[in-house]
Formats: structure tokens, sequence, C-alpha cells
């Protein structure tokens, strides 16, 4: 009796550490939300001092809560959860106040291995300088997220490519390439030497083509500005060619007289060419003695203009008149002698003497006024 006993003991000891087992697993499970929440083996920032930040993926694939978050391949932190706004995945990361990264960051979702879990990984932006410093509450926008290509889609275009895309045409292209490239080796040669001296002319004019460029660009913002003119204008073409079409008669006629009188000018021109040559010639001395007059004409046509007063007599004015004494001889025998007689060359009187002046002026290439004026001796 005693010895069935104590073997049934260590049986119910056994039993019981069961039981415990069981209620204390089912006191830990009953205060988690899933088996997402709990911790996975070497996660990084799930206590202490940490920030958050959030980034927008177009496509997160298999990512689940509580993968890693690595910098420089370093696990850093870790996804606490995955939203979805629309159709972007909104990721919550969870990283320790140590990490230094760039308030412009990159996010990137890669793998561990060709069939490893996905963790997140974030680095300074290439190409750009890094600004401000990550913080908790910042957002890395999905232009600055991207991941890498799964196996399973590389593996499908490879068999999209095998089976039904160009591999089979490869064999046609290069037998083809061979036939157009033998014995045609230096045209190809200078073709690819023409090619190197205009896109090299290209490069070299770039500067004026971006101007062009520009000046098309500043030319269609003005058309654009102005076609509500423009509309209005081509609204009024057709009224302006119907009255064309319908004046085509008178214009027709006009442009045939137009015609007629250049033929008729041409004529005349012609015809009087040797005329107008010979007066030109004719003119020539004219303008030639004239030129050498030099001052002399315009002090004489003074003098003409004002006879018998030169220009010295306006100091002997006074005031407003002037004082004149003129001697007039009424005799009609002295009037009479002074008439032309008939077969007698006319000959003009003779010039007065007005007071201090010695003589009258004279201009050069005439002995006196009265030969510039065309008379005889005075």
């Amino acid at each position: 009796m005693t010895s069935a006993v104590g073997s049934r003991m260590p049986f119910l000891r056994r039993v019981a550490m069961h039981v415990a087992v069981v209620c204390a697993a089912t006191v830990v499970l009953s205060g988690c939300n899933g088996i997402a929440d709990l911790p996975l083996p070497g996660g990084k920032a799930n206590g202490g001092h940490v920030f958050r930040v959030t980034a927008e993926f177009a496509d997160v694939l298999d990512l689940v809560p509580q993968s890693s978050v690595k910098v420089n391949e370093v696990t850093v932190g870790s996804v606490e959860k995955i939203t979805l706004t629309g159709w972007t995945a909104k990721v919550t990361m969870r990283l320790p106040d140590g990490t230094q990264l760039p308030d412009n960051a990159t996010a990137e979702l890669k793998q561990t291995s060709l069939l490893g879990e996905k963790y997140i990984e974030l680095a300074p932006p290439t190409g750009v300088a890094p600004v401000g410093k990550l913080s908790d509450g910042d957002d890395i926008p999905i232009s600055r997220t991207n991941r890498n290509p799964e196996v399973e889609e590389v593996l499908s275009a490879m068999s999209l490519l095998l089976n039904g895309g160009g591999v089979a045409q490869l064999k046609v292209i290069e037998t083809e390439l061979n036939a157009a490239t033998q014995g045609n080796e230096k045209s190809i040669k200078d073709l690819l030497s023409q090619l190197n001296t205009f896109v090299g002319g290209l490069d070299a004019q770039k500067g004026e083509i971006i101007r062009a460029i520009d000046n098309l660009d500043q030319l269609a913002a003005k058309l654009a500005a102005q076609k509500d003119t423009i509309a209005a204008s081509l609204q009024q073409l057709p009224k302006g060619l119907s009255i064309l079409a319908d004046q085509r008669k008178q214009l027709t006629e006009m442009l045939q007289s137009l015609s007629r009188l250049g033929a008729v000018g041409t004529k005349v021109i012609k015809a009087s060419r040797a005329d107008l040559e010979a007066n030109l010639k004719d003119l020539g001395p004219i303008l030639t003695n004239l030129n050498k007059a030099g001052d002399a004409l315009p002090q004489s046509l003074q003098l003409l203009l004002t006879y018998p007063f030169p220009d010295s007599a306006v100091g002997a004015i006074k005031g407003d008149y002037t004082n004149l004494r003129i001697t007039a001889d009424l005799n009609l025998d002295n009037l009479t002698k002074l008439l032309p007689q008939p077969g007698s060359t006319p000959t003009l009187p003779t010039l007065p003497t007005l007071p201090g002046a010695s003589s009258l002026p004279t201009v050069p290439g005439a002995s006196s006024l009265t030969t510039l004026l065309g008379g005889g001796t005075p």
C-alpha cells in the first residue's frame, strides 16, 4: 500500500507542473494582442530612451512588425507597426536616441538573404548634402523610399524572357548584324567618325541650343498670353480672304496695268537715255564753276536782291529810316537817247556811286556787275 502511494506521487507532481506552465502561458498570452507583439530574439530598441519615425512605402511585401531596422548593415531598431493610408503603407519604426541620421535620410526594404527575412535599411541620401538630424515624429516620404526586387519577380521576368521573350530572336539579330557589317567596316568607321563630329558640334553649341529653346519658350508664353487676339484674327481672316477673292479681277487688272506702266517707263528711259546723259554732261561744267565761285556767289546774290544798297549800307541807317538823295533827269531828249536804237546794242545806265563806297563788289570771273548782268559798257 505504501509503495503504491509512493509511486503515484512523482506522476502527480509532473501533472501539477504541466498545469502550472499552461496557466502561466495563458496569463502571458492574455496580455498580448497577437504573436506579432512578442519580442523577437536579438531585437533592438524595445525599451529605454527611443524615438519613433515613420516611412511611406508603395509596397512593403511581407514585412511584419518586430522586423529589424538597420544602419550600415547593423541592427539599431525595429518595426513597431504597419498601417495602410490609401494606397501607401506607413511603417512606424523605433530607434534608439543615439542613432545619427540626417533629416533627409532614405529608407529601403531589403532581404537578409535569398530566402531570408525582410528588414529596413536607413541611410544618408546619395547625390545631395545631408540636412538636419532625424528626430522623433519625422516622416520619410515615399519619394525617398525604395525596395529591392523579389526573387519571384526575378524568376518571373527570366521565365518571360526565356519562354515568350526575345531570346529566340537573338540568333536572327546576330545573323542580320553580321550580314550588315561584313565588308562595310570602312563605311561604319566613317559613319562613327562623322557621328562623333556631329555630337561634338552639338555639345559645343549646347549653350546656343539652350538659349534657342529658352527663346522658343518665351515666344510660346507670349503667344499663349495673346491667344485671344490670335483667335480673333483667325476668325476675321476668312472674311479678308473672301474680300480678296471678290476683288480678284480688280487686283489682276491693277497688276496688269502696273506691268504695262513698267514696260512704257522702261521704253521712255531707254529712249531719253542719250539726252539725259548729254544734259548731265553739260550740267557738269556749270556745277564746277559754281563750286569755284565759292563765297562770292552768295555775296553777289545779296547785292542783286538789295540793289542798289549793299550790306555795308546798313551802317548808314539811323533808327528805322535812311536818307537818300536822288537826281532824276526827266528831259525827254535825254530819255530818248537811253532807248535802244534800231541795229544797236542796248547799254545800261551808269551805276550811281554810294557815299562811303569807292566801288561795288565784283564777282570772280566777271570784270564788273554789268558784265555779270549781260549788259554793255556802263
